[in-house]
């Protein structure tokens, strides 16, 4: 799609994290189409590396997944745009172009999401509840009210053993060892309704 735009000077192609960063920083790549889903890693993360080691790149997010806390992450890493596969390629080169320019792009689902996350997450949580990612704050949120695992991932759409791991990181960075003591934690700290 970008080999026949006049404001393209070369295509790169990396397909993982290791290849990826190496590209962009090495060649000074201008713009970067990321997915998340790399076969090594995360390319949240390499956007990350990649914008630590090349601050001038400009990252947009090129994926299947439209999961408010993965945008939240890449726009926190220094992401300047996120869209989907299933975008239109036209609006795709469109986005990139943007993105090259220095401009922010989200696409029409994503804005939404973004928007969600915004509205919920207060503007400064304390320590330790600002280690949470909004997923773990949601499950703290249920474990306060009373739900079990089984409940909290019905209500979630997901696996009660992805609960159960998610819950053990945010005992962790709770620094709690139960369900009790994070629940009566977050009801003290007045960060829950």
């Amino acid at each position: 799609m970008l080999e026949g735009e006049a404001w393209v000077e070369e295509v790169v192609e990396a397909s993982t994290v290791a290849e990826a960063v190496r590209e962009a920083i090495t060649r000074r790549v201008d713009v970067v189409a990321m997915d998340i889903t790399l076969p090594d890693g995360d390319g949240i993360e390499a956007t990350r590396r990649i914008l630590t080691g090349h601050p001038e790149a400009n990252v947009l997010i090129l994926t299947l997944s439209d999961d408010e806390d993965l945008v939240e992450r890449a726009l926190r890493v220094g992401a300047r745009g996120y869209l989907l596969k299933d975008t239109e390629p036209d609006t795709v080169v469109d986005a990139l172009r943007t993105v090259a320019g220095g401009g922010i792009v989200l696409g029409p689902r994503i804005g939404s999401a973004l928007v969600t996350v915004l509205r919920r997450a207060p503007a400064h949580l304390p320590p330790p509840f600002d280690q949470l990612t909004n997923r773990e704050r949601d499950i703290l949120a249920r474990l306060a009210q009373g739900d079990n695992n089984a409940q909290i991932a019905r209500r979630l759409g997901v696996a009660e053993k992805t609960i159960r791991n998610q819950l053990s990181a945010v005992f962790t960075k709770l620094g709690v060892t139960d369900r009790l003591q994070a629940a009566l934690m977050a009801r003290e700290a007045g960060i829950l309704n």
